[in-house]
């Protein structure tokens, strides 16, 4: 056999055997390691432990602080999840829904409805699974045997995924004689799994795991009663529309039924939306309706068709954007590096306007600023607006939810709208789309065909976009008086195609290289929708063009 020569980032070189797994220089050469090590990295390139070793060079673990092997971590977790379940309840299925809480929550359908006593048990055989430390094997088999497997298994979801895979071979983990399909790394074994928790959260369970920035301890839990309202509405709608998975939405796609499902799921969105229309229009003394989302939620086509909805109200929506409250750039707060941060509440004229919001309820006429980005500087250019008696603010900005942007209105004067894309559609039953992976996808296909941005500058931005929202956002979700999904369930469908070419010029040295195969690997599973079946007041029209509200 050849010998290979390995550099390891302990200081050591050592000598393995080709083809030999990579967990091998794990076990002989980094028990010590504090943090569970998920996947290793030879010469800058990611590997899955159980890969075998074809080179010589450099070698250095990826442990559960990083951010792909956190990912890693936590499907392993959810394949252990789903291994317990079975095992204690084998004519149950089990489905992984959604993220909540710096959690997952999923359901266990079975004869009878799951309890608290339940969820303990599935925690206590995966511990059970996780101390005996059983190896997670990674196999590669014939799709029609991978159909097969899942058949035997009433996967129905599985079997009906993998008939629009053009693969002839399929790769699978098996875990103690439980196979699987899992888009994305997993771990070596189950030993690794040293941080979790498995609560009743009801209908179902929510699986909980470290975040890479704080790697050995659980984040605390934080009730979300809107946000779950808004999934268990997506969930109905998904209901309506007979599409439960990827796989059904390919039959849809390949079936007479598309223009049907791309008619109803707009419909439901301007229901909706009309719906808040009429909420606001209840609240007779409401005066400002203020919306947030994150980054690519699709906030400017939605305010667009509420001040129409609004309009059908009687009611007479006049905008103003916070824009053009930015206060002259060369006053913008720093932040922590010493940066502009424009994302910062206070890079806004709080005192200016909410003195003009109060002049506008009194009557009176108001000159709005206008910001020139070209020079960072406030102009006045005679934009002159007043409210009629009929009239309603429509004010738009990630800020919206934040009462120190609003604080001398009362609140009651004020209607919170908080809009996002937040994913239901699932590859299968086991494998969730993440959350925010439809907006970026959304990102990446708007700065390409918009503003000019490869794909690659979208995801190197995308962190600092996250770190935004998580600060400016996110946290005052739940102070909303109504949330609405933004999410077409036919849209990756549409948006595959711009954003697979983008990816695919990504190349393997660059930082975000590993998160672009993976976007692609699950985007490879949608049938394509041409963009041409779109309608031109869809939210979706804000990301490929065509919009009937606005060019660009």
């Amino acid at each position: 056999m050849t010998r290979l020569k390995i550099t390891l980032s302990i200081g050591k070189i050592v000598e393995v055997e080709r083809g030999v797994e990579f967990y091998t220089l794990i076990k002989n050469n980094y028990e010590d390691e504090k943090l569970p090590v998920i996947l290793g990295k030879l010469n800058n390139k990611l590997f899955e432990l159980t890969a075998p070793i074809e080179e010589e060079g450099y070698f250095d673990v990826v442990r559960i602080d990083d951010k792909i092997a956190n990912r890693a971590y936590a499907k392993t977790l959810q394949f252990v999840l789903i291994k317990a379940v079975f095992d204690l309840f084998p004519n149950s299925k089990i489905t992984i829904e959604h993220s909540l809480s710096k959690g997952i929550f999923g359901e266990i359908h079975k004869e009878k409805a799951l309890d608290t006593e339940d969820v303990l048990k599935i925690k206590e055989r995966m511990n059970e699974i996780i101390k005996k430390d059983i190896p997670i094997k990674k196999i590669s088999i014939k799709r029609e045997t991978a159909i097969n497997i899942f058949g035997s298994y009433g996967m129905l979801d599985k079997v009906k995924l993998l008939k629009y895979v053009k693969n002839d071979e399929i790769k699978l983990y098996e875990l103690d004689g439980r196979y699987d399909y899992f888009y994305g790394s997993l771990a070596y074994s189950t030993g690794v799994l040293k941080y979790f928790d498995l609560m009743y959260h009801e209908p179902g369970l929510l699986l909980r795991f470290p975040e890479e920035t704080n790697p050995t301890e659980l984040p605390a839990f934080i009730e979300q009663k809107k946000l779950e309202k808004i999934f268990n509405e997506t969930e109905q709608w998904l209901n309506i529309l007979d599409v439960a998975d990827v796989g059904s939405l390919n039959d849809k796609v390949e079936s007479e039924e598309l223009n049907d499902l791309i008619m109803v799921s707009e419909a439901l969105h301007e229901k909706k939306i009309a719906y808040i229309a009429d909420m606001i229009h209840d609240r007779k003394e409401v005066k400002i309706v203020l919306i947030a989302g994150p980054s690519s939620s699709g906030k400017t086509t939605f305010s667009k068709r509420l001040a129409i909805q609004l309009r059908v109200n009687g009611l007479i929506p006049i905008s103003i954007s916070l824009d053009d409250y930015f206060i002259n750039r060369d006053c913008t707060p720093l932040d922590e590096d010493g940066n502009p941060d424009f994302e910062s509440i206070h890079a806004l004229d709080l005192e200016l306007f909410n003195k003009h919001l109060n002049l506008l309820l009194e009557g009176h006429k108001v000159e709005l600023p206008s910001y020139n980005f070209i020079t960072g500087n406030r102009e006045w250019i005679g934009h002159e607006i007043n409210l009629p008696q009929n009239g309603i603010l429509l004010i738009e900005g990630i800020h919206g939810l934040n009462d120190m942007l609003t604080s001398s209105i009362p609140d009651h004067n004020k209607f919170k709208v908080y809009i996002s894309a937040l994913t239901q559609l699932n590859i299968d039953n086991h494998n969730r789309i993440a959350t925010t992976d439809v907006r970026k996808v959304r990102r990446i296909v708007r700065d390409y065909l918009s503003r000019g941005y490869g794909g690659e500058v979208t995801l190197l931005m995308w962190p600092a976009i996250k770190r935004g929202e998580e600060k400016n956002i996110f946290i005052y979700q739940e102070q909303a008086d109504v949330m609405f999904n933004s999410v077409l369930v036919y849209e990756l469908s549409v948006l595959k195609k711009y954003v697979i070419e983008e990816l695919l010029k990504i190349q393997s040295d660059s930082p975000v290289y590993y998160e672009s195969l993976r976007l692609i690997s699950f985007l490879k599973f949608f049938k394509e929708i041409e963009s041409n079946r779109v309608p031109e007041n869809s939210i979706l029209r804000e990301f490929i063009g065509g919009s009937c509200f606005y060019k660009y």
